[in-house]
């Protein structure tokens, strides 16, 4: 199996309670108010974050945020900054990809709540943050630290650079 299979599988699995009609029954790990903790650097600024587009301007949300995905080959949609991140699941997930060095596209959702609402539509995913590498969607903080631990992800950021 995949690594996009994997986590395609593990999206299935995992419960999620979200907006929308595609509700899972039991509770994400994410809904808890403690961020998994990972075993990597500090959340730090480095020269190898990019930062988040200056705004869309007339683009349409779904078109804004399908390019920004195409154009990066690693981008977190998070709530905050990777130097200023504004949740522990933000935090986690710029730790985590940042760990493996390289640019780090980000978008932060508080600043526009127009992608905010979109990039939930956009992924059929309740929750931020959001991760895509390669164009595709990951998942979430959960799914990225499994992944992480599995040892999993850095072939797939390594391929997703190289392309």
């Amino acid at each position: 199996m995949g690594i996009r299979s994997k986590a395609k599988k593990l999206r299935q699995l995992l419960p999620i309670v979200g907006a929308g009609g595609n509700v899972r029954p039991a509770a994400s790990t994410e809904t808890t108010s403690q961020a998994p903790v990972v075993a990597s650097p500090a959340v730090q600024p480095t020269a190898n974050v990019v930062a988040s587009s200056e705004g869309r301007g007339d683009e349409s949300v779904a078109d804004y945020i399908k390019s920004v995905t195409e154009a990066n080959p690693v981008v977190l949609f998070m709530k905050g900054t990777p130097g200023s991140p504004m949740c522990g699941f933000s935090a986690n997930a710029v730790g985590i990809l940042q760990s493996y060095g390289g640019a780090l596209h980000h978008e932060d959702v508080i600043a526009d709540p127009e992608i905010r609402q979109g990039i939930k539509t956009f992924s059929n995913w309740p929750t931020i943050p959001q991760v895509y590498i390669g164009g595709e969607f990951l998942g979430g903080s959960d799914i990225l630290m499994q992944m992480h631990q599995a040892g999993e992800l850095e072939s797939l950021i390594d391929a997703a650079r190289q392309a």
